[in-house]
């Protein structure tokens, strides 16, 4: 069994878009249980969590919030900064097994792996896979969950983060900026800004660390979800085009079939068989 959502909080506090079923509700000051284990990514912003293993402690920017069953808790994200969450719950004795060998305690529940576009895109992919429910999902899905748990053992046994240049710091935020806003038009130059960087240098780091410049970079991610929304067909291609902020859907076509060979037309039509 696996649930999937993400939620977007700003400063007053308040959900939007989030994807959490009722019966996962809560006071925020109260605390709730659950049956299940649930990762929880923040992604952007600052909050605290609390629970009856772990004191009050401080949430940052790249947590992994991790609930366990019959575990109460209670988190919320600061009304200074908001945040973005993204969540998988899930049951099975694979995860049972982790937690009898301590490979994770409920005593230690925030797991600071830092903003990881490799991580996040798990979630992002766990999160697609369970809203379409296509059939044999859940073996993927599963095998999905194995790879994150390998990939957090990985990051949290390299090099402390601490250590990272600011460079690597601020191309990982531009990372997730990115993903998390690729349904948008996005000025690499304001990013830059917001970083308090150059353009120039931006650019030059960018590329230094993923071997694509920014504009590429988003490119990529764009034709990526273009690919997903395809298999959908209730969405047109103008619709798609629309969807991903590109100025016109002719545009979108003949930059798709630059990257794919194929226009999106064919793409989908290839879906079907």
């Amino acid at each position: 069994m696996v649930n999937a959502g993400k939620g977007q909080i700003d400063l007053s506090g308040n959900y939007h878009q989030t994807d959490h079923p009722k019966h996962h509700s809560f006071n925020r000051y109260h605390g709730r249980i659950l049956n299940e284990y649930q990762f929880i990514y923040i992604a952007r912003g600052s909050g605290v969590f609390e629970s009856q293993s772990c004191t009050s402690r401080r949430v940052n920017e790249g947590t992994i919030i991790m609930l366990f069953p019959n575990e109460w808790h209670s988190y919320r994200p600061s009304e200074e900064t908001g945040w973005d969450e993204y969540w998988i719950g899930f049951k099975g004795r694979i995860m049972d097994n982790l937690v009898k060998n301590e490979f994770f305690l409920p005593a230690r529940p925030l797991l600071h792996i830092g903003l990881n576009d490799n991580v996040l895109n798990i979630f992002l992919e766990i999160i697609e896979a369970t809203r379409r429910q296509k059939t044999g999902y859940q073996p993927l899905i599963s095998g999905a969950l194995m790879y994150l748990f390998g990939m957090i053992h990985s990051i949290l046994n390299e090099t402390d983060l601490g250590n990272n240049s600011m460079a690597e710091v601020i191309v990982n935020r531009a990372l997730i900026l990115f993903r998390t806003n690729i349904d948008q038009e996005i000025s690499i130059q304001n990013v830059a800004g917001g970083f308090n960087v150059s353009y120039s240098w931006f650019r030059k780091m960018f590329k230094a660390h993923t071997g694509v410049s920014p504009r590429q970079y988003i490119i990529q991610l764009k034709i990526e979800k273009a690919k997903i929304l395809l298999n959908d067909p209730k969405k047109s291609v103008k619709e798609i085009a629309y969807d991903l902020s590109f100025r016109s859907h002719c545009g979108f076509s003949k930059l798709f079939k630059i990257k794919t060979k194929v226009s999106p037309v064919f793409y989908r039509e290839k879906l079907k068989y």
